[in-house]
């Protein structure tokens, strides 16, 4: 069974930093592209980043995140992360990981077959 977990969530400031962990069990972690999805009361779930399997040499940011958020992945402890810096009141969701296999990195969250259950983001100005 694939398990999700996410953790690192809380209250902050604006300009405050959190880091986001996710850790996977029940697959070949390695073997997965792992992303960051958030989705904000009222709405759509989005994209955040996304870092390839294997040595995750490549990365994808939304335009939104790109310069202040940073993911990674730690194979030999099945977790990714997501660095957050110079957070806003804008990045108040939730955030979920998600674990997929995709010739290219994907945005689209249909291209993700597991999810975790979320963590709670929330940045006062």
């Amino acid at each position: 069974q694939v398990r999700l977990v996410e953790s690192g969530g809380g209250s902050v400031q604006a300009g405050d930093s959190l880091r986001l962990s996710c850790a996977a069990s029940g697959l070949t972690f390695n073997g997965y592209d792992m992303g960051w999805f958030r989705q904000a009361p009222g709405k759509e779930r989005e994209f955040v980043a996304a870092v390839k399997k294997w040595d995750g040499s490549r990365t994808d940011y939304a335009d939104s995140v790109k310069g202040r958020f940073t993911i990674s992945r730690d194979n030999a402890k099945s977790t990714v992360y997501l660095q957050m810096n110079g957070l806003k009141p804008e990045d108040t969701a939730i955030y979920y990981c998600a674990a997929g296999i995709m010739q290219y990195l994907a945005r689209d969250h249909g291209q993700y077959y597991y999810w975790g259950q979320g963590t709670q983001v929330t940045v006062s100005p």
